[in-house]
């Protein structure tokens, strides 16, 4: 919404004595100084406002800061792209998103949204919520992490209910709203063995999810995308997908490793990473902040060969069990 509408509408909430529009078109308001980059006048019409009262007489800001604990958390993000080991279509795909959200006064101005719905697929441990905390360090919004464990209920509507709060709150400020493993919330409607509960709470979800403004992007992550429904699919307007690394990609992340932890894991970087072909980032990068604690621990930074060879043999001994049940 553009400035003057916002102050006409601040305006109109103000004369109507309506504290919850007055509230939420200030925040408003507040995120869009932000977003031009005018950091002290946001912060000073942030001060000057005050909390804001419900139909029920209870504090908005008490309830979102209460909602904050119990359905979601918010962090400042500190990883960068740069940081991270990423194919190159992906980090195109993340730099382009960054690149509409920061120029999109010029889209708006010729009747164009920037892209702000984004699908994060892969196998775990491939680096699917590393890369929306890095998207929300690129973009210098905070990262906001839905809670699982509060936010499906166990009464009829409850879980709607709360994913409406959620993205309320989420609509006062430029944020990027994080949801891993999104096949709990986004199933097909069509799986017969899902109840009637399940295909409400898609329902409600693909009409609040399109109703978001541009300046909240959606990162929705998920391990199992078979199972998203056709119609919140559609919904993504990019598709990432986080493959398994690669033995040149995993070469990579055990030389930045060892460099990093200023440790010589002792054996050529090719044969560890053939020996860890398959494995995802995160099981890799564990396996080498492994060597790293027991060479620090041994004082053997500078020759950790007898310990890479110990992880070795453990890392061996713990495939075996799932080469045996794949034979």
């Amino acid at each position: 919404m553009a400035r003057a509408d916002l102050i006409i509408k601040l305006m109109q909430s103000g004369s109507k004595a309506d504290q919850v529009a007055f509230q939420k078109t200030a925040e408003d308001l507040i995120a869009e100084e932000k977003r031009k980059g005018h950091r002290i006048l946001a912060e000073r019409m942030h001060k000057a406002l005050r909390p804001s009262y419900n139909s029920n007489g209870i504090r908005s800001v008490d309830r979102m800061q209460k909602l904050q604990g119990e359905l979601f958390y918010e962090i400042t993000p500190e990883r960068q792209i740069s940081s991270l080991f990423l194919p190159l279509v992906v980090e195109e795909q993340i730099r382009e998103v960054v690149e509409e959200q920061h120029r999109s006064e010029l889209l708006h101005s010729y009747n164009l949204k920037a892209r702000h719905r984004l699908l994060f697929v892969g196998a775990p441990g491939n680096g699917k919520t590393t890369l929306a905390e890095a998207l929300a360090y690129e973009l210098m919004y905070p990262l906001i992490v839905i809670r699982y464990e509060s936010l499906i209920g166990s009464y009829l509507g409850e879980t709607s209910s709360r994913i409406k709060n959620i993205l309320e709150y989420a609509r006062t400020q430029h944020c990027v709203l994080f949801f891993d493993e999104f096949e709990t919330l986004g199933k097909e409607r069509g799986d017969t063995r899902e109840t009637g509960e399940i295909k409400r709470i898609v329902s409600s979800l693909l009409l609040q999810t399109d109703a978001l403004p541009d300046y909240v992007v959606l990162v929705a992550a998920s391990n199992h995308p078979e199972l998203l429904d056709r119609a919140v699919w559609r919904r993504f307007q990019i598709k990432v997908e986080l493959p398994l690394p690669t033995r040149q990609q995993l070469c990579v992340l055990i030389d930045a490793v060892a460099e990093r932890c200023e440790t010589n894991f002792g054996y050529n970087t090719r044969d560890l990473a053939e020996v860890l072909k398959g494995s995802s980032y995160a099981e890799a990068e564990q396996f080498c902040l492994d060597i790293v604690r027991r060479a620090v621990l041994s004082h053997q930074n500078n020759d950790a060969k007898k310990i890479t060879e110990h992880k070795l043999k453990q890392w061996k001994t713990w495939l075996q069990p799932t080469a045996n049940k794949d034979g």
